[in-house]
């Protein structure tokens, strides 16, 4: 696909800076030009007092649900004790897995998705935890929140609590928009004119983009999207080429470099 050219095409990486890092990094092992462009700001939702105290005593509750790298980040920027033995701790895909075993909890206290698993995200996920459930069963759930208040999807919340599951949920952190000078505008703006392949883990990056450029000849660029609803906003943006894999690193470079 994007490798067939006679040099390979910029890759520009959206996620979040504190998570960006790690893409840029295996995807310029592999031998990609990238450059990081956040598209999505991440910033505590509370103080850091009211964040430990909303999750005070984990020892009330069976199990945690953590939807991103970020809900576990903006736990441990506000010095939340780990996860107290026996608390299992869902994660929807590899990279939440990365960061809970980062903050301390043992992999066997994670449930995610089987490593084959078509996608990651909750539908994947729901298999592996539905044993778990039952009436009675104490969930807590860790999101975050866009810039309008919306919190996402509430697909894994409905499933726990119509098993009978009591269902909490606190809000860790708020997504915003980038803001960007002049210097970085341009940059995204020749990116696009350029033919980069933009890499997408996230709808609501996608519509910052759009706002961010609105005038952007989107016919010209590609993306790379980590989910299919991803690519479906891509789509509806007006990128020429997209195609969808799953979010590892080694599914994008095999997307990146297979031909259609």
């Amino acid at each position: 696909m994007f490798a067939e050219q006679a040099s390979r095409p910029l890759v520009v990486v959206t996620r979040p800076a504190d998570q960006a890092g790690a893409w840029v990094q295996g995807l310029r092992a592999a031998g990609w030009p990238v450059l990081a462009l956040p598209l999505i700001d991440i910033v505590p939702a509370a103080d850091p007092p009211a964040l430990r105290a909303a999750v005070a005593d984990w020892a009330d509750l069976d199990a945690a649900m953590f939807v991103s790298p970020a809900a576990v980040g903006a736990l441990r920027q506000a010095a939340v004790p780990v996860p107290a033995l026996g608390l299992r701790c869902w994660a929807p895909g590899t990279g939440t897995v990365r960061a809970l075993r980062d903050w301390g909890v043992a992999p066997a206290a994670i449930d995610h998705p089987p490593a084959d698993a078509a996608q990651m995200d909750s539908e994947a996920l729901w298999p592996v935890i539905a044993p778990q459930v039952h009436p009675g069963h104490r969930l807590l759930i860790v999101r975050g929140v866009s810039a309008n208040g919306h919190a996402g999807r509430n697909w894994l919340l409905e499933r726990c609590r119509g098993a009978g599951a009591t269902v909490r949920t606190v809000v860790a952190y708020r997504r915003q928009p980038p803001t960007w000078d002049a210097t970085r505008r341009a940059e995204a703006g020749r990116a696009v004119a350029d033919g980069a392949v933009w890499l997408f883990s996230s709808s609501e990056a996608v519509g910052h983009l759009r706002d961010l450029l609105p005038q952007a000849p989107w016919s010209r660029a590609r993306a790379i999207a980590t989910h299919p609803r991803i690519a479906e906003a891509a789509r509806a943006l007006g990128f020429g080429e997209v195609r969808s894999c799953r979010p590892t690193l080694p599914d994008v470079v095999q997307a990146l470099e297979s031909s259609p």
